[in-house]
């Protein structure tokens, strides 16, 4: 056991690895152990077919191989940029007996972005589909490597016609024949649990995102401390229409699941009807969400042909949940209980209602600390602030990154003089320790639970000729949580830019859909504090108003 681990303290390392927040194994080691124990047992299933823990077990084990082959090492960055596919598992545990880095990214992402974090992170292999929703993501690939150095091989899972990649690598083909004994003797040992084991990159203030570097001992705190408030086992099947290549999917969808034994189902597109049919026919026990995927599937549910009854918790994270929308949920579905969750990447968890928690508190509050962590409300010099007073939502805990990826300073940043990691995020904590997330001090727009960074788009508008100035505000929508709008000044000697003509532009830019504006508002200028800075604030407000009005009108 090391003293120090990034940013931990000697005695915060001898705590969690006290009380068991931590621990000397690695995923691969849980892996062969469940292999062991109950080998047969189904792991996961993707509704075009399934994995036993023996399985899993042998083909991350090959895979591992495989990738060796390669060059792939201990420490070496690898992105995978896959949908919820089986394939996924295997490969998180292939690179865990190799211990090298997952770097996840989710299928949504385009150029841009998947550009970015495969030269940021310096990663050798990308590992992703063929075509997802209709995009040829082997193409991009292909563009990409021309501009990334380190890029090395391009590995393609589920190809259509494995004879015609072109360079690139069928996955298939990463399956290595032979014993399995002597594979493992031919390969190195595992990184320890307090290495570097994944980078998860999140949107956040600047115009790029930033990588939470964790160890394998921090995502399994995260993952232990949920199922010890929620109670999971191995009878459990968890629901996980969340991304897997996403810090909830791959936490709640994945690990969780495994580390007691239990099983998961993967969803790779979001359709209601056929979730529901997917909770009944493989008996999922409890999902952990975006808002959007309840209150669709509630908007979708037939009482007549749909039956959740094997559901015990349906958990809501990603952009706070209306209190509304919990009410109406526990009358629809009496026998599951609606919580909330608030986390961000760099620490997974940051608060939780839990089913022992009083009901209303998952209509007021988005939780309270997961044991074995703090969590307070602070000032603008990490001060604790009074109970029912906004500040900084802070977090001290076993789930917290090792540090920003290759940043230092911005790592620096995060922490008040005695260790609370900022999160950038506004909240109130009640006298309970409950916490509401009342607003952002950071500018992100939570579209359906995926972070946008408003200054992103807003650095690539600015490109455009007819736009002399825009602000990027999120706009309040019930079912997806918020919608990005587009507060734009027009150019002078321009007409005014239709939503039509900027998003046309943002997509010219390959940028995720997601992160198109939904809404251009054309104003004469932007509201401005006395030092320069836009008062999205102000904006926000005025975005409300008018949506109001027009639902008022209808």
């Amino acid at each position: 056991m090391p003293d120090t681990i990034g940013s931990y303290t000697p005695e915060q390392v001898e705590q969690y690895y006290a009380v068991g927040d931590w621990q000397d194994a690695v995923l691969w080691d849980l892996v062969v152990e469940r292999a062991a124990e109950h080998g047969e047992r189904v792991f996961v299933t993707d509704g075009d077919g399934a994995l036993t823990y023996a399985e899993l077990c042998e083909q991350g084990l090959r895979v591992a191989a495989g990738l060796r082959g390669l060059g792939v090492q201990r420490g070496d960055r690898v992105v995978v940029q896959m949908p919820n596919w089986r394939e996924f598992a295997v490969i998180v545990v292939a690179l865990s007996r190799l211990g090298a880095i997952l770097v996840p990214t989710m299928p949504i992402f385009r150029r841009d972005e998947v550009g970015y974090v495969l030269a940021h992170s310096g990663a050798r292999v990308v590992i992703g589909p063929e075509v997802f929703h209709g995009f040829r993501h082997i193409d991009m690939y292909r563009e990409i490597a021309d501009d990334v150095d380190t890029l090395e091989h391009v590995v393609v899972v589920r190809p259509s016609d494995p004879t015609a990649l072109d360079g690139a690598i069928d996955f298939a083909v990463l399956i290595a024949p032979g014993n399995l004994d002597a594979i493992d003797r031919g390969l190195d040992s595992p990184a320890a649990p307090d290495d570097g084991a994944l980078v998860v990159y999140t949107s956040g203030t600047t115009s790029r995102p930033k990588g939470c570097y964790h160890s394998f001992n921090t995502i399994h705190a995260a993952a232990k401390l949920l199922n010890d408030r929620l109670d999971v086992d191995g009878s459990d099947t968890l629901f996980n229409p969340s991304p897997v290549a996403h810090s909830t999917g791959l936490i709640t969808g994945l690990l969780m699941p495994l580390f007691v034994g239990g099983s998961t189902h993967f969803m790779a597109e979001w359709q209601p009807a056929d979730g529901l049919r997917r909770i009944r026919e493989y008996g999922c026990t409890m999902t952990v969400t975006s808002t959007t995927f309840l209150t669709t599937t509630m908007e979708a549910f037939d009482p007549a042909s749909d039956d959740i009854g094997s559901m015990r918790y349906w958990v809501c994270a990603g952009s706070p949940i209306p209190g509304a929308v919990v009410q109406r949920a526990r009358e629809m579905f009496p026998s599951c209980q609606i919580l909330s969750l608030y986390g961000r990447s760099e620490n997974m968890t940051t608060t939780l209602c839990a089913p022992e928690d009083p009901p209303e508190k998952s209509v007021t509050s988005d939780g309270r600390a997961l044991a074995d962590s703090v969590v307070r409300v602070v000032g603008e010099h990490g001060e604790p602030l009074p109970v029912g007073e906004a500040g900084d939502i802070a977090y001290r805990g076993p789930s917290h990154m090792l540090g920003y990826y290759r940043d230092d300073e911005q790592t620096a940043l995060l922490f008040t003089a005695d260790g609370l990691s900022r999160s950038g995020d506004l909240g109130v904590m009640d006298a309970d320790g409950f916490v509401r997330v009342t607003g952002r001090i950071k500018d992100i727009i939570i579209r359906g639970g995926i972070n946008i960074s408003s200054r992103e788009v807003e650095d690539l508008l600015e490109e455009l000729p007819a736009v002399r100035a825009v602000a990027v505000v999120a706009m309040p929508d019930e079912r997806l949580g918020e919608r990005s709008c587009a507060f734009v000044v027009p150019a002078p000697g321009h007409e005014a830019p239709s939503l039509a003509e900027v998003t046309a532009f943002l997509r010219g830019k390959a940028i995720a859909v997601q992160k198109l504006p939904e809404r251009v508002e054309i104003v004469e200028d932007l509201p401005m504090t006395p030092v320069g800075k836009v008062r999205k604030n102000v904006l926000r407000d005025r975005i409300s108003e008018i949506l109001a009005l027009e639902a008022a009108a209808e």
